[in-house]
């Protein structure tokens, strides 16, 4: 990682576990200030304190990102206890998979809640930062499934397709003012997501397709394609980076 990331500040959505996570271990070694951003407060503070005491900076804000007023309290603690924001990392997210007749609508709602929303409620916060600053960064995880519409996972198509509409928007809003949008859209990931899908009907699927790329991404890999989108020089824009697992089809 290029040393033109330090002394940056970083806030890191979903950071207490996978592809988040990864990401602020990652730019805490390039020597980024990292605010790190979850529901699971533990999780998060033994993250903090690994950084720490590796003599990175890194602090934990509990917050549930659907939650448009704890965003913008996580903020404006950030900016008082940093003095800045250059980077927003924005990889929280659910996943569902089950085909639409029988999908749980309270989960289509947390779904959209988190990846859509949350991603959004994020920006809307922390862009007029950037623009005050004349300098900034946001990255926005999405998904292949933001390209490619598949049976079974209609509304996590959905939320996906959703962050890149959103992005591609807010690029064009924000690029007069010098900040950079970037969309990173991952294949199949070795994350703790799947872990969270119900029914052993909906998990036997998940197997088979786990069976059928072989070896997934490692949260790592995605960390390492943010890590390059962010080095680029102030004239570069990475504005999407998508990467799949070399044996994955679709």
């Amino acid at each position: 990682m290029p040393a033109n990331l330090n002394p940056k500040t970083a806030i890191i959505t979903g950071a207490s576990s996978g592809i988040g996570r990864a990401t602020a271990l990652l730019l805490a070694e390039a020597g980024v200030q990292v605010v790190l951003v979850s529901r699971q407060g533990d999780s998060l503070q033994e993250l903090a304190d690994q950084i720490l005491s590796g003599g990175g900076t890194a602090i934990a804000i509990p917050t549930n990102i659907t939650d448009c007023q704890q965003v913008q309290t996580m903020v404006q603690t950030a900016l008082d206890k940093l003095g800045r924001i250059d980077i927003l990392i924005n990889s929280a997210g659910l996943i569902d998979v089950a085909p639409t007749v029988e999908a749980s609508v309270d989960r289509w709602q947390q779904l959209i809640q988190v990846n859509l929303l949350g991603t959004m409620y994020c920006c809307h916060a922390v862009a007029p930062v950037m623009q005050e600053q004349h300098l900034g960064h946001i990255v926005n995880v999405s998904s292949v499934a933001g390209r490619t519409a598949s049976a079974g996972v209609s509304a996590y198509n959905a939320s996906k397709w959703g962050v890149g509409a959103f992005s591609e928007a807010l690029r064009q809003e924000l690029c007069q003012s010098g900040v950079r949008v970037t969309v990173v859209e991952p294949g199949w990931v070795e994350t703790p997501l799947y872990d969270e899908i119900a029914g052993p009907a909906m998990q036997e699927r998940i197997s088979r397709w786990q069976e059928g790329i072989g070896e997934p991404l490692l949260p790592e890999d995605v960390a390492g394609a943010i890590g390059f989108a962010l080095s680029q020089p102030q004239r570069v824009n990475v504005n999407e980076i998508l990467l799949r697992p070399t044996g994955q089809v679709n």
